[in-house]
């Protein structure tokens, strides 16, 4: 399996991006040197598909897979990605606030600790659908670990398309996300300019 190793603050910076989206709370202290050039139209497009790679945690073949998926659809092609790429299991725990960080929802989902519907998976690319619920094992709700994950998303607040119950550990998705909900700091639009061509 492919494994995206560059250090989380060192990308985060390199594409101007807050770790807060990441769910790290870091903030780096250095200034990345930029120079005075400017950058062409093609550079910021694909920053742009870089950005929404790395926030989600998808690689170039999967990444290409759902702009094609989102292509198909009815409706405008980068809003129905942005969905598409939302609508991930591991994106919905991590939205749930039942992990830190995506990274840490992905080993979740992997680790068997996740119920859709009362059944198991282990696909964090896994589409959920509107009306499905979302919880964790009954096995796991108890260990340590995830006492540690809700001392520190207590705090967070849940998008409105997902109808959370943190004490149980479940959620349910009440609806799929528009784009408006969706608060990923993407220009979708320039990636579709970029496939496009």
């Amino acid at each position: 399996m492919a494994v995206d190793r560059v250090p989380v603050l060192k990308r985060c910076r390199s594409l101007g991006l807050d770790p807060v989206y990441l769910g790290i709370d870091k903030k780096s202290t250095r200034q990345l040197r930029r120079t005075n050039r400017k950058m062409s139209e093609y550079g910021l497009q694909l920053r742009e598909k870089q950005k929404a790679k790395f926030i989600y945690g998808v690689l170039e073949k999967p990444f290409r897979n759902y702009y094609k998926k989102a292509d198909k659809m009815t409706g405008q092609t980068g809003a129905n990605l942005m969905t598409l790429l939302e609508l991930r299991l591991d994106n919905v725990i991590f939205r749930m606030g039942l992990a830190r960080t995506r990274r840490e929802a992905r080993q979740i989902v992997d680790h068997k600790h996740v119920l859709v519907n009362g059944k198991q998976v282990n696909i964090p690319s896994y589409q959920v659908k509107a009306g499905d619920v979302v919880e964790i094992r009954e096995s796991k709700k108890n260990s340590q670990r995830y006492k540690d994950i809700l001392d520190a998303t207590g705090g967070r607040l849940f998008p409105e398309w997902l109808d959370v119950n943190q004490e149980a550990l479940q959620g349910t998705v009440k609806e799929v996300p528009s784009r408006e909900v969706i608060d990923v700091p993407v220009d979708e639009m320039l990636i579709v300019e970029l496939y496009s061509k």
